[in-house]
């Protein structure tokens, strides 16, 4: 059995003004949380708006997990998912990513 998984995406997102990158970083947040116990496999999900307004920061982050490998990569492909994609278009303008096993406490 493989272990559960943490997924972490971060984005930088389009916006000429402050309003438009408030906007911006409002919607990634609604739809990703709107995933909420509607994939199986996703156990956790967060997403963290930027509020350093430092010039490298990223927008957004979403942090989620995922029961095992498998689940993240059903994750990928789920309409939903797909769904969300879809709805952001090209709002993003740079996109970063970490998955990695997540450690049983006491390990």
């Amino acid at each position: 059995m493989s272990s559960a998984i943490r997924h972490i995406v971060m984005w930088r997102l389009r916006g000429e003004t402050a309003e438009e990158r408030a906007a911006a970083r409002s919607k990634v947040k609604t739809l990703f949380e709107g995933l909420k116990g509607r994939i199986d496999g996703l156990t956790h999900i967060e997403v963290g708006v930027d509020v350093s307004n430092i010039d490298y920061a990223c927008d957004v982050v979403l942090v989620s997990e995922f029961a095992d490998s498998a689940a993240l990569k059903a994750y990928a492909t789920h309409p939903e998912h797909l769904r969300v994609r879809e709805e952001l278009g090209d709002l993003r303008i740079g996109r970063f990513q970490v998955d990695y096993p997540i450690e049983k406490a006491g390990a």
